[in-house]
């Protein structure tokens, strides 16, 4: 039998949980998105053979023009080729998985190469 007490008891701490979630998510934070994501921004690179995913930070992604996928595919098209940080999946020093920088990659402009925003509820390791 549930005393009356602990349902008022209950009732303050979801009432105090659903407050921070609120704020939290006014505030543009949501599950997977710490302040270190919001340096990143992540691109799926999609060609005949394969796909990988590349990382951009703000800065980067100014000296290109734009910040989102039509700067990215514009600025390989003008200049012809494009290096980035290429992403992949790994285990963070507590068990977390995240994603992190593995290999600088130069991208050749082809007619048949395609960019998307890509999205990960994962940690994402910004690059140096």
């Amino acid at each position: 039998m549930i005393l009356r007490r602990d349902l008022v008891w209950r009732g303050v701490l979801a009432s105090l949980l659903l407050t921070a979630l609120l704020l939290m998510a006014a505030q543009g934070v949501s599950q997977g998105a710490w302040p270190q994501e919001k340096k990143m921004k992540l691109f799926k690179i999609i060609t005949v053979k394969d796909d990988i995913v590349i990382g951009l930070s703000n800065d980067e992604l100014k000296a290109l023009g734009g910040d989102d996928v039509s700067a990215v595919a514009r600025a390989l098209a003008q200049k012809g080729d494009l290096t980035a940080w290429q992403y992949g999946v790994r285990r963070g020093a507590n068990g977390e998985l995240q994603l992190a920088p593995t290999a600088k990659v130069g991208m050749i402009a082809k007619p048949w190469l395609r960019v998307a925003p890509y999205t990960t509820p994962y940690v994402i390791v910004p690059h140096e």
